[in-house]
C-alpha cells in the first residue's frame, strides 16, 4: 500500500520546495507538479509532490490519516499457524 501525505508549500527553490507537515518541514521534489505555488497544498509520496490539492481536500486527507492512526495498536493480520 502506498500513502501520500498532504502538506503546504512554504518555499520553492528550483526543483525543490519546503513543505510543512503540521510543523515538520521537509525539502520535497516538485518536478512532477510544475504548476505548484507557495501556499498550495500537495500530496507527497516518497519525497516528491505528486499532486496539487485544495485546502478542503488536504483537511479531508489529514482526517483520514488521523482515523487510521487510531487503529495503530490493532494487528493488521493474524499470525499464520505454524503448520502452514
Amino acid at each position: 500500500m502506498c500513502l501520500a501525505i498532504p502538506g503546504q508549500v512554504t518555499e520553492i527553490a528550483g526543483p525543490l520546495a519546503k513543505v510543512d507537515f503540521g510543523g515538520i518541514r521537509r525539502d520535497i521534489g516538485v518536478t512532477l507538479v510544475p504548476e505548484v505555488r507557495i501556499g498550495d497544498y500537495v500530496l507527497v509520496h516518497a519525497g516528491f509532490a505528486i499532486q496539487v490539492i485544495d485546502f478542503d481536500e488536504a483537511q479531508r486527507q489529514l482526517e483520514l490519516i488521523r482515523e487510521i492512526d487510531q487503529f495503530d495498536d490493532t494487528p493488521v493480520r493474524e499470525e499464520l499457524p505454524s503448520d502452514v
